[in-house]
């Protein structure tokens, strides 16, 4: 795991093994882990959606509540973990960087 503070810069469409997707903030480190993952059958697709994520303070809020409660995956990863988005602010974010991103 790299221990240092992640900034995240693009969005990806995640596809699960089960058929559902969902959109995560991450950045380029984190789009070769999901694609380490596809091959390795952890999750069945990664696509980036929107490169160039503004730094806006809906993306700082959501990424230092990521950098906080996760470690991110090592590149022989292991496993697929699907971030929390919590109601309240940490989800607001996260809805405000899809709708300002015109994502969703």
């Amino acid at each position: 795991m790299d221990e240092e503070y992640q900034t995240f810069d693009l969005i990806q469409e995640i596809t699960c093994n089960d058929g559902t997707r969902y959109y995560e903030l991450g950045n380029i480190m984190m789009n070769g882990r999901a694609e380490k993952a596809a091959i390795k059958h952890l999750i069945r697709r990664v696509r980036i959606v929107q490169l160039n994520v503004p730094h806006s303070t809906a993306v700082r809020r959501y990424e230092a509540y990521i950098n906080e409660t996760y470690q991110f995956p090592p590149f022989d990863i292991e496993a697929w973990e699907v971030w929390a988005k919590p109601e309240g602010e940490i989800r607001e974010a996260y809805d405000d960087i899809l709708k300002q991103n015109h994502v969703g």
